[in-house]
């Protein structure tokens, strides 16, 4: 009878298991209800030593026994999807910056990570999971270009931290989505830290900051990307900073991102920074010693390979199986995160369709991106042109090629629009001659051109009504670490900031014929076009403007748009001596610190209205460094059409005992006003965070009590009103 109950027992027990959901038999990671960090945990148990240290490489392999599927974490995003096919592209960073417009630059962000899930559930679908088929972007780069000569320096927002802030802080945000549960991918504030070239130099720099350099000039803006937009991962830079290499720093990864930052993601390493350690810094001697000091030191995830001597290194004691686990946790967390190991059903946007990607709206946002990152540098009344010109001379090495529109870190567009394309749209009616007349740099041709004529190009000049010259520079001259080595160029680098000599003296026989010019610059830099400012009647800055970078040209050249673009980086005269370019003091650059004439100032941009700004009001004059400052203004529109008008702050210590910056851009605003429209424009500032410095005694920041002024204006030079306050103990 005993014997019965038992096996009647056993019986129900078998039908009871049976009838139970089926993740209750499976593991504790295959459990969608599970937490992602219980689930990413339980998944580090279940894998060896061998497979762990196979998924902390940027390659992750298959572990077929544990259902995760193979995934390269290396996928780029800089202003569209990169390197995966068609995408939309957008103006280049340093462009986007230009617009210091923080909604817009949300809304491309969001833009781009819409073509980014679209094309990995297709990639899906297909069972492709290589490079550039993920989800995790390594973007933004929110290095500060703080001198000109950086070939990089057009991957950035520029050369101010509160811009680089609020512009990084908005992208990532429409990178990584809203979801409460799930990310949409993952963005990547890189390069930390102290990073801005020289590129010939970055595998082996060690760059000595200053701490108030450090912590208010380089740091800021992981700091805001970090504990405000939350930012999931942090890319180490090539450099060493105070003689650790910043991919495998403890000041800089584990004291500063994770204690001080409170950061909770992963760090990844520049691609094969870590092989740097020891074949180029000489910080360590071996492989295995370099991959067991950057898993110590914060580093989750090697770009490259040198993370496959961690299994040399644990049996050589350098580094611990817990350490690694710690970094494989982190890294499976974020895959969890990503809904990579969910019904698709779960979660957002995997039912993103692939025709999201190019859709016609995308367009349309990367044209209007274009236009407003457009600066209009001078003219004294040639601009906007007729439209009932009747012969155009479209002259110059960037006017035709599609390359002038991309930049770096680029994607591939269906249909771009180069900037003689875009011109000839717009004026279809006219008669549009279109000659090269120059090279971009001696010696350098342009695969697929007929050596340019210089007759040529003044001969049609000569038959114009205008001639609109396009020239500058693209990413053939200026970028990562390239092999390039022309005439003011050299491995990625600039060593001179004019105008290429071949290009300069074009401009100068065009301007010789009589007719009337328009320079029109493409580049991600920078130019010193003091001769071109003092010669020719209308300038206007393009930077590399994308796909629809060529109709947004034509629409501020024939005044179908208002440019209201501003430059987020100072441009210096041609014989202004610059410190150093591997010096990394801040002393004497940008803004804040350079004490000389600008050719043009930081945050300038002329518009063809005119804007009258009034009744600056402070809600107190006396303000504790814990308190609140509300600040409203009127700006008027008092000229005769609509247009964008850029209102920035900025605030100046006044004499106060630390020595501090010039002055510092702390809010800004574009406002559209129509022709006579007043608008009311507010900001609020408070001292802890708007008036700090490094008090580099105490290791922390402070405020000094003392005198402040208000000052806003239509760029750091052209200050419109002004009021002081006091900050109290």
């Amino acid at each position: 009878m005993a014997t019965l109950r038992i096996k009647t027992l056993i019986a129900a027990l078998a039908l009871t298991a049976a009838a139970l959901p089926a993740w209750s038999q499976t593991a504790v990671y295959q459990d969608p209800s599970r937490s992602f960090e219980d689930r990413a945990a339980d998944l580090v148990a279940h894998m060896t030593l061998a497979e762990k240290i196979s998924q902390m490489q940027n390659t992750a392999p298959a572990i077929p026994r544990l259902g995760v599927p193979a995934y390269d974490w290396w996928n780029e995003g800089l202003h569209g999807v990169a390197r995966a096919g068609q995408a939309t592209v957008f103006p280049q960073a340093i462009g986007l910056a230009a617009t210091f417009d923080t909604t817009l630059m949300g809304n491309v962000a969001t833009t781009i990570s819409d073509e980014a899930r679209a094309k990995y559930n297709d990639f899906q679908r297909r069972g492709m999971h290589a490079r550039y088929e993920g989800l995790t972007f390594w973007s933004p780069n929110i290095n500060i270009f703080r001198d000109p000569r950086w070939g990089r320096g057009q991957e950035t927002y520029g050369e101010d931290p509160f811009l680089t802030s609020r512009m990084g802080v908005a992208f990532v945000r429409g990178m990584q989505g809203n979801d409460p549960k799930y990310r949409k991918l993952d963005a990547t504030a890189k390069h930390f830290a102290v990073h801005s070239g020289p590129e010939s130099e970055r595998h082996r720099f060690d760059v000595h900051p200053s701490e108030r350099d450090l912590y208010e000039t380089y740091l800021p803006a992981f700091q805001a990307l970090v504990q405000e937009a939350k930012v999931d991962a942090v890319m180490g830079a090539y450099n060493r900073v105070d003689g650790e290499p910043a991919a495998a720093s403890q000041r800089l990864l584990e004291d500063i991102l994770r204690k001080d930052w409170g950061f909770k993601g992963y760090v990844v390493s520049d691609c094969d920074a870590i092989e740097d350690i020891y074949l180029r810094h000489k910080v360590v001697q071996t492989a295995a010693q370099a991959a067991a000091m950057g898993v110590k030191h914060g580093d989750d995830l090697n770009c490259g390979t040198t993370y496959s001597a961690l299994a040399t290194a644990v049996r050589e004691g350098l580094v611990s199986e817990a350490d690694i686990d710690a970094s494989v946790k982190r890294l499976m967390f974020s895959r969890f995160r990503l809904g990579m190991f969910d019904p698709p059903a779960m979660v957002p946007w995997s039912s993103l369709p692939y025709s999201v990607n190019q859709a016609p709206q995308h367009d349309q946002l990367a044209r209007r991106a274009a236009d407003e990152s457009i600066v209009l540098l001078k003219n004294n009344g040639l601009l906007p042109l007729s439209h009932n010109l009747h012969r155009i001379a479209v002259i110059g090495p960037t006017a035709d090629d599609v390359k002038a529109l991309l930049g770096n870190y680029n994607g591939t567009p269906a249909a771009p629009v180069t900037i003689l394309q875009g011109i000839r749209q717009a004026m279809p009616n006219a008669q549009v001659t279109y000659a090269q007349g120059a090279e971009l740099v001696q010696g350098f041709h342009q695969p697929g051109t007929a050596k340019p004529s210089l007759d040529q190009a003044l001969d049609a000049a000569r038959k114009s009504d205008v001639v609109i010259f396009v020239g500058g520079l693209t990413s053939d001259l200026e970028g990562e670490e390239m092999k390039v080595n022309y005439p003011g160029f050299a491995g990625g680098d600039r060593t001179d900031i004019r105008l290429p000599a071949t290009q300069q003296k074009l401009l100068e026989a065009l301007q010789a014929t009589g007719k009337p010019v328009v320079l029109v610059l493409t580049t991600g830099s920078a130019l010193a076009v003091d001769w071109a400012k003092q010669h020719i009647p209308a300038i206007v800055v393009a930077w590399y403007p994308g796909q629809r970078g060529g109709n947004a040209v034509a629409d501020v050249l024939f005044g179908n748009t208002n440019p209201a673009g501003r430059l987020p980086v100072t441009f210096y005269k041609a014989d202004e001596k610059l410190p150093a370019f591997d010096d990394y003091s801040m002393q004497g650059r940008t803004y804040r610190y350079f004490k000389g004439e600008p050719l043009y100032p930081f945050g300038y941009g002329l518009s063809y209205t005119q804007f009258a700004y009034s009744d600056l009001q402070l809600d107190r004059t006396s303000v504790g460094d814990d308190g609140h400052l509300h600040i409203t203004l009127k700006v008027k529109n008092s000229g005769q059409r609509a247009g964008d008008e850029v209102v920035q702050l900025y605030l100046s210590a006044q004499g106060e005992p630390h020595a501090r910056a010039i002055k510092q851009l702390r809010g800004f605003q574009r406002i559209h006003l129509q022709a006579g429209e007043t608008g009311n424009v507010s900001f609020d500032i408070t001292p802890r965070n708007d008036l700090k410095y490094y008090d580099d005694v105490q290791h922390a920041y402070a405020v000094d009590p003392g005198h402040y002024q208000v000052q806003i204006g239509a760029s750091s030079a052209d200050i419109r009103l002004s009021q002081d306050f006091t900050v109290h103990e």
